[in-house]
């Protein structure tokens, strides 16, 4: 099995979150032993945001990391677990309301993949950037 950053290089979906975790020096975090859930946008997630949002982003990278780090939650979490909590802390400190109820939903964004195991964490694809506040 590879690591988180791995599997998001090789799947060739994420090629925005990955460059996002190189300019933010997020990479080796990422690559440690963890464990970690990561929900993770792919490319057509980004392609969502409002023009130059990603640009900006990468020249403020206190801000981007930031935003990369409520993407990431403490520990290996599979959908099940996090349909118990119902919350989760992001190691970025804020809450990330999780709903099972109908879709597996993270704040605003639908998880469209689930469970992707690595060897220090899970991975949850979502189809929106979640963002804090």
């Amino acid at each position: 099995m590879a690591d988180i950053v791995d599997i998001a290089v090789s799947a060739g979906s994420f090629t925005t979150l990955v460059t996002a975790v190189q300019a933010a020096g997020l990479v080796e975090t990422l690559k440690s032993p963890g464990p970690f859930t990561v929900f993770a946008p792919n490319d057509d997630a980004f392609a969502k945001l409002p023009p130059g949002t990603i640009q900006t982003l990468v020249q403020n990278i206190p801000q981007l990391t930031r935003i990369l780090k409520f993407h990431v939650v403490p520990g290996r979490l599979t959908q099940a677990e996090l349909a118990e909590l119902g919350v989760v802390t992001s190691v970025e400190g804020s809450t990330i309301p999780i709903d099972c109820s109908e879709n597996f939903e993270v704040k605003n964004a639908t998880v469209i993949a689930p469970d992707i195991q690595a060897d220090n964490g899970v991975i949850h694809v979502i189809d929106t950037v979640i963002l804090m506040g």
